[in-house]
């Protein structure tokens, strides 16, 4: 371990389960729980769920060494959602109080009875629920004193500043350190819940030179502090790709291969789990309507769903309504294997639910054997895409349009930075014209892939 890893503070390990850190004890959560529940009951609901939740957390900014802003947060809630036959009705609240729990219920109950019943409401199918489920090594709350937290944001912008002369301003250096905590039950008899941490320093600096002003940032982000990337080399990180991105151009208007780095290559994947999710489908508003077992990839893009990797982003042993998750093949060698489906999309397309109430869980991406380096060389000309601007994605037809920054490639090597330009292309042809996936992963988020080389977009520039 290195001195500045070193600097990051370890997970507390003399508080068992953190008790004394939250707002209430884990008890507290399951009796508001079990009186949401019988609250329902005696109100005529003839089903209800309920999660109860609550979350600590310290986030402290530094800007240009001075103390910007610190921000605590303590937080409680309760949510409630009834079912009267096939009336749904919800309602929340952040009292715990009983008398509040029971004007909670009433509300959610007066809602479903005046709303139109819906043949697919109510709660998962008893027989798809969790019964028992791993520890998954999701919760290591950070015992990070204020001063601690000043100390690592100066250090990472810092190191950041010190990069390259020509960066002359910060937006800051953030430390945070969050846990959370909740519990699901529903009338089924089904209770269960877990707490989880997430932690994360970030830094963003600006450079300027002759041909203007350039802003880039990195982050590091990890639910055990001991996982953190040291702070120093969180900030040398954003200095380097700010300094490099100065004295960027634009681009004549071209055809070419895009290369998209790691962190922009998530975004495709998003794209693609909005396109084969249940609302898109039942809605008839997704571009890969009536696509399982079809090729919507080139043949080596293969996706898994992997709920269960210990301290991973997007695990879960369960999804938002109790349905126990399990690791699944999405794409097969480009092949759609499966969707995303809570209980009520799933039986809106007449399918099982698939486990993912509340979203996707952690999608991993088969990575090829090229590192980033390969994936230039291999792409020979075009652009590397390291940033990308707005949202220029229409869910429905699958076109592609979107502000970018980068690299311009020649001969496998960077040439200059690029700015002020869009890629544009159709995520169907996107897909299928997947070159290859690099094995630079990236595992920040919930959807764990390396850079990916498209083999044709229409980049526009002046």
């Amino acid at each position: 371990m290195t001195a500045t890893a070193a600097r990051i503070p370890a997970a507390n390990t003399t508080a068992p389960g953190g008790e004394g850190r939250f707002p209430v004890a884990t008890a507290e959560l399951e009796r508001v729980a079990g009186e949401v529940l019988d609250a329902a009951r005696a109100g005529g609901a003839t089903a209800a769920e309920a999660e109860v939740s609550q979350g600590i957390g310290q986030s402290v900014t530094v800007r240009k060494g001075e103390v910007e802003t610190i921000a605590y947060n303590r937080d409680k809630g309760v949510s409630v959602t009834v079912f009267v036959g096939r009336r749904r009705g919800h309602a929340s609240s952040a009292d715990f109080g009983r008398d509040a729990i029971r004007a909670t219920v009433a509300k959610a109950i007066a809602i479903a009875r005046h709303t139109a019943e819906d043949p697919c409401a109510g709660l998962a199918d008893v027989d798809r629920l969790a019964r028992t489920w791993a520890d998954l090594d999701l919760y290591h709350p950070w015992m990070l004193a204020v001063d601690e937290a000043i100390e690592l944001g100066r250090e990472a912008e810092a190191a950041a500043l010190a990069v390259d002369p020509r960066l002359v301003n910060s937006d800051g250096a953030t430390v945070s350190r969050g846990e959370s905590e909740f519990v699901y039950a529903n009338t089924l008899g089904f209770q269960g819940g877990y707490r989880s941490s997430r932690h994360h320093i970030d830094v963003s600096v600006v450079g300027q030179d002759g041909e203007g002003m350039q802003r880039d940032y990195w982050y590091t982000a990890a639910r055990a502090p001991g996982d953190l990337e040291p702070a120093r080399s969180v900030g040398r990180t954003a200095g380097e790709r700010t300094a490099r991105r100065l004295g960027a151009r634009s681009l004549a208007t071209l055809e070419c291969p895009v290369l998209f780095e790691a962190p922009e290559a998530a975004d495709l994947v998003g794209a693609f789990v909005g396109a084969v999710s249940g609302g898109s489908l039942y809605r008839r508003s997704s571009f890969l309507l009536d696509s399982l077992g079809r090729e919507v990839f080139a043949p080596q893009v293969s996706i898994r769903e992997e709920p269960h990797l210990p301290r991973a982003r997007g695990s879960a042993p369960f999804d938002a309504e109790g349905v126990a998750t399990a690791s699944r093949a999405v794409v097969d060698r480009g092949v759609l294997q499966g969707y995303f489906l809570g209980s009520y999309s799933a039986r809106k397309l007449g399918l099982a639910s698939t486990a993912n109430a509340g979203g996707s869980h952690n999608l991993v991406v088969s990575p090829g054997d090229d590192d980033l380096d390969a994936l230039l060389r291999r792409m020979g000309r075009g652009l590397f895409v390291t940033a990308q601007l707005g949202s220029g994605v229409n869910g429905v037809t699958g076109d592609y349009s979107r502000g970018a920054a980068g690299f311009w490639v020649e001969g496998g090597e960077i040439v200059h930075p690029v700015e002020e330009v869009t890629i544009a292309g159709n995520l169907k042809d996107m897909f299928r014209g997947i070159v290859a996936v690099g094995r630079d992963v990236d595992r920040r988020g919930a959807r764990h892939v390396g850079s990916v080389l498209v083999d044709r977009m229409t980049v526009g520039g002046r």
